[in-house]
């Protein structure tokens, strides 16, 4: 790479992380934004501002984690439960855009990723990363490699018989991570307090 430095940028539920992400993982010019979720062009007009406001410090690269299960060889990501994303080349829109290499993961595997080479998962050989916030996500590192195939941490019984996810149209065997999410958490105070 030309430069040490990439634009790292977290695309989340509530809120766009993003940042300068250097070789050693530090970070800098950090920026913090909620996120579009009225639609699709919303989202992706955002995402390609946060970008721009970056591109000042000549990055080498951009990096951008979302909450789907991306396709490895073209970018495209697929859908998302808690983003208005459907069938778009997240990668080949921010390439066509700015002119510079572009890598889209899956958020749970890149936050596993950098705990992994960065972080209290360093030296491990197997690592399990969980992701809390708007949804449940997570990633694997198995024999001192990230897994890539579907291991969404996500969707996953938490609570037999429990609420379902808001992203499953399945409403037999419920109980999900949405167990643990901060909207749902916030839904049953709300219903506690009531009554």
């Amino acid at each position: 790479m030309s430069a040490p430095r990439v634009i790292g940028v977290d695309l989340g539920g509530t809120k766009i992380l993003s940042g300068l992400v250097e070789r050693d993982g530090t970070v800098s010019a950090p920026r913090e934004r909620a996120t579009p979720t009225a639609s699709q062009a919303e989202l992706l007009a955002a995402l390609e501002d946060e970008v721009a406001a970056l591109l000042g410090a000549d990055p080498a690269a951009l990096g951008i984690g979302i909450p789907t299960r991306p396709d490895k060889r073209t970018g495209r990501a697929a859908g998302a439960v808690n983003l208005p994303l459907a069938d778009v080349d997240v990668a080949g829109l921010l390439r066509s855009r700015f002119g510079l290499p572009v890598g889209v993961e899956n958020d749970g595997n890149a936050a596993a990723l950098a705990e992994w080479r960065l972080g209290a998962g360093r030296g491990a050989q197997d690592l399990v990363m969980l992701t809390l916030g708007t949804g449940v996500g997570g990633g694997l590192v198995l024999g001192g490699r990230l897994y890539r195939g579907w291991a969404e941490l996500g969707h996953m019984v938490v609570v037999a018989g429990g609420p379902p996810c808001d992203g499953s149209r399945r409403r037999p065997g419920r109980g999900s991570p949405a167990s643990c999410s901060r909207h749902l958490l916030a839904r049953g105070a709300l219903r506690s307090a009531s009554g």
